[in-house]
């Protein structure tokens, strides 16, 4: 059986004090990249746009609602899927600023609120499409500030 091409939108969120809000999955052994380090999104709905996908999904699973206007795109993936052995994916994935982390209730997983000095601390953890974005986030950092 071949494996489908996922649909996915994802977003690294970031709170009011520069700190990256990340998704410990859960330790299941049904879900993909279980007890890895991830961030929040998920799959594409029907004919929902990536943009509504991710606004949902992080919704979901902060219960906070993250307008979509406040999403900044990061990346887009099309091709392997790093994170099975076979399939592909196709996903849009994003940055959101100011997220207020202690107002936050999270419905799946365990959210871990780390600095961004510490991601490569984290590396060996991370989910590989998180290792994706967080690599363009801190490419996308540098280039906007060299200091």
């Amino acid at each position: 059986m071949q494996n489908p091409i996922r649909e996915i939108a994802a977003a690294i969120l970031i709170d009011t004090n520069g700190r990256l809000l990340l998704q410990r999955r859960d330790d299941k052994p049904d879900i993909l990249q279980p007890g890895r380090v991830g961030m929040f999104g998920g799959h594409r709905e029907g004919d929902e746009s990536f943009i509504d996908c991710v606004v949902r999904e992080v919704a979901e699973e902060i219960s906070c609602l993250v307008p979509a206007e406040r999403f900044q795109h990061l990346l887009s993936l099309d091709g392997p899927d790093p994170d099975r052995s076979e399939g592909g994916v196709k996903g849009e994935l994003f940055i959101a600023y100011d997220i207020p982390s202690d107002e936050l209730t999270i419905t799946e997983g365990k959210l871990l609120v780390i600095g961004p000095d510490d991601i490569s601390k984290l590396r060996s953890e991370l989910t590989p499409v998180t290792v994706i974005a967080l690599d363009a986030f801190r490419g996308k950092d540098q280039r906007r500030d060299p200091n």
